[in-house]
């Protein structure tokens, strides 16, 4: 938990997915009867994310990524989770708008909708300060964690309000979209520009879901998923593999918590999958009076 997220919410930090989220604990059954779009879902905190939703009863998973024999191995993965979960996918490009509405057609056509969300896939560049940075690589990081989370959004959005209009089967109302942000958006490293600055962008994106859609039934959340080894992870400077000590699960189940309707109060801020969930319900008074947990510029004169 980084320094400035302790000044918001003094919350304990859990490295270990918890039963109040544990998607076949207290969430058991949550996600019955909906219908999950997943990018980057081939691998990590992505293919966990497909498996959890699966665990908690999810109807459907439609799951893309760029790696077709990546989305075939968590098939697999999703129907040990749960073998009445249906499955499908598409090899995808996140930042080609085309690719990602066709995806998301597929989806409705064979699902019948989309309840829920979520904008994994993302990328990560080598570090280094902007004047030996490589221009098209800085920008890559840029179009693969802003442009493709913009696409998700801008494709799912009008599915998850008629998602959001209607009752689900287990009583909560659908209409969930999740951006994967990061705790990297909170924070000024030396030669990760590309990457903060794009996390910082998703965040302020969640907001904008959030004050355009909020009265339609959208629940938008820019989630920290924790620090977790995968090979977007594991491409951080080596001094930085310390902090990934989570597990993909952790973040996978609390995305399943995000969607619940537990969090619905919380749209249109940044939460991260570490914070415990009883302190943080616990804090919503003062979250809600205080407008934390948004991006703000604030001064004192």
């Amino acid at each position: 938990m980084s320094s400035i997220e302790k000044q918001a919410l003094d919350l304990t930090a859990h490295h270990a997915v918890t039963n109040a989220i544990d998607p076949q604990g207290a969430l058991a059954g949550s996600a019955t009867g909906k219908v999950l779009f997943i990018t980057g879902a081939s691998q990590g905190i992505g293919r966990a994310t497909a498996a959890a939703f699966a665990a908690a009863g999810a109807k459907s998973i439609y799951a893309t990524a760029r790696s077709e024999q990546g989305l075939q191995e968590a098939r697999e993965v999703v129907k040990e989770a749960n073998p009445n979960t249906d499955y499908a996918y598409m090899s995808i490009d996140v930042t080609d708008a085309m690719q990602v509405s066709a995806a998301v057609d597929d989806c409705v056509a064979k699902f019948g909708g989309v309840d829920v969300a979520d904008a994994n896939a993302g990328a990560l560049g080598p570090w280094k300060k902007l004047a030996v940075s490589d221009p098209d690589g800085w920008w890559t990081t840029f179009e693969v964690n802003v442009r493709g989370a913009y696409h998700v959004a801008r494709y799912c959005l009008p599915h998850l309000i008629e998602s959001a209009a209607k009752p689900q089967e287990d009583g909560a109302q659908g209409g969930h979209l999740i951006l994967v942000s990061s705790v990297g958006a909170q924070l000024l490293v030396d030669g990760a520009s590309d990457y903060q600055t794009s996390k910082h962008t998703i965040n302020r994106l969640c907001e904008f879901v959030h004050s355009d859609h909020g009265a339609e039934g959208v629940k938008c959340f820019a989630m920290h998923p924790g620090g977790v080894a995968t090979e977007i992870g594991k491409s951080m400077p080596e001094y930085m593999h310390a902090h990934l000590n989570d597990p993909p699960e952790l973040a996978a189940a609390f995305a399943v918590w995000l969607s619940s309707g537990q969090a619905d109060w919380a749209a249109g801020r940044y939460l991260s999958a570490n914070w415990d969930i009883k302190e943080l319900v616990s804090m919503k008074a003062r979250i809600l009076e205080d407008d934390l947990l948004v991006n703000r510029l604030r001064a004192r004169w």
